[in-house]
């Protein structure tokens, strides 16, 4: 096992560092106007010029995460500096201090969308590993005052305003921000205290409102009071690999607290559930959408397989196998790595492919767009390789 463990650390370090990283700094690190370009083809030629600013920060993250972990600051430094200084000088809206979704590629305001806060927690967790990786600190006080802004901006009504009158919490919020804090906790350790209570909050809201033991599934969105609303397609609409992802969130927070007991059993709940209702046992693969009764889907594409969601798959089973030894564990995510070599990455050109159909033909093979860049991939295998070490050294 320890043997095995030492040849997986291997791979997943090589993917990394020779493959998905050399793709996008060979052709989305925009070397005129600064920043990454995530709208690519298959060979890394552009298909899209406007940039996300979610990736601005997520690409920033995970740079600056390979640079601090590999002992790579000199050849990372200069895109890590880059996209600091285009988030900086191009993020924000300078009328209310709100961040845009995306801009064009020297910079102009394309989208901004108000509703969401998402491009300011990705901006937070690039600035503060940017801050751990080059001993950046003033990065670490702008992620912390980023987030405080983030909360306020959560508390005003008037502010983020629902897009329907039928009044609903969703899954997403929560689970991000407790990413975002257990990533600025990191880099701000004299918030640590108030950061871990500030999670705290987050699994009490996770575990009251979106781990529904009546039915064995975490549910994307309820109604203000907890309540499902399952005569709805929005109320019984499951989003397994966004469920994976946060469970282990929550096993990571469960490592960080000394692998507390009640933690790793509420992620791994959430692991079984969903890895339960989002595996396709026929063909592979980590399905899109489900729905929460069993219902017909709403949504055109429910069946199909994307990028991410095999990733947090990936990484839930081996970090739930770390924590419990339970050889169950080991196999699914045996079986999800078998898949997605089989299917994303493209043996030819590098990287993966992000879009399959059902059966696991490709359904595009961009590599890029507003949604999918240097974050998902490069994360699994950053998170995955420092587990594989872990495990090799203790078994």
């Amino acid at each position: 096992m320890k043997n095995m463990f030492s040849v997986f650390a291997n791979e997943y370090r090589t993917m990394l560092l020779d493959n998905v990283l050399p793709f996008w700094l060979d052709h989305g690190f925009d070397h005129e106007y600064g920043g990454m370009l995530t709208g690519l083809d298959r060979d890394g030629a552009l298909l899209e010029t406007d940039k996300s600013i979610w990736f601005q920060g997520r690409a920033l993250w995970t740079f600056s995460e390979a640079a601090r972990l590999y002992d790579k600051r000199s050849q990372y430094q200069q895109v890590c500096d880059s996209l600091v200084n285009f988030i900086e000088q191009y993020g924000f809206d300078p009328s209310d201090g709100r961040m845009y979704f995306r801009v064009s590629r020297e910079g102009k305001p394309v989208v901004k969308r108000i509703r969401y806060v998402f491009s300011e927690t990705f901006a937070i967790i690039g600035f503060a590993s940017y801050s751990r990786a080059f001993g950046k600190e003033e990065y670490a006080t702008k992620a912390y005052a980023l987030f405080q802004t983030v909360l306020s901006t959560l508390k005003s009504k008037d502010i983020l305003v629902p897009k329907s009158e039928r009044s609903s919490r969703g899954f997403g919020v929560p689970m991000i921000l407790l990413n975002t804090a257990q990533e600025l906790r990191e880099a701000c350790p004299e918030h640590a205290q108030e950061l871990t209570l500030f999670i705290d909050g987050l699994l009490q809201e996770i575990e009251q409102y979106f781990v529904r033991d009546e039915l064995e599934i975490v549910v994307e969105q309820c109604s203000d009071n907890g309540s499902l609303e399952l005569e709805h397609f929005e109320g019984r609409l499951l989003n397994p690999g966004h469920a994976i992802e946060g469970a282990w969130f929550i096993m990571r927070e469960a490592r960080y607290r000394n692998n507390d007991a009640t933690l790793m059993q509420l992620g791994t709940k959430m692991l079984n559930w969903m890895w339960k209702v989002g595996w396709d046992a026929e063909k592979k693969g980590i399905i899109y959408f489900r729905d929460a009764l069993g219902k017909s889907a709403t949504e055109y594409w429910h069946d199909m397989k994307f990028w991410w969601p095999q990733c947090e798959a990936t990484i839930a089973n081996l970090m739930a196998y770390s924590l419990t030894h339970n050889k169950q564990y080991l196999e699914q995510f045996s079986e999800v790595d078998q898949y997605i070599k089989a299917n994303f990455v493209d043996r030819e050109f590098g990287e993966w492919y992000g879009y399959l159909h059902h059966d696991n033909t490709l359904s595009t093979p961009l590599k890029g767009n507003m949604y999918k860049g240097p974050f998902h991939i490069p994360r699994m295998y950053l998170v995955c390789e420092t587990l594989f070490s872990e495990l090799a050294q203790v078994e």
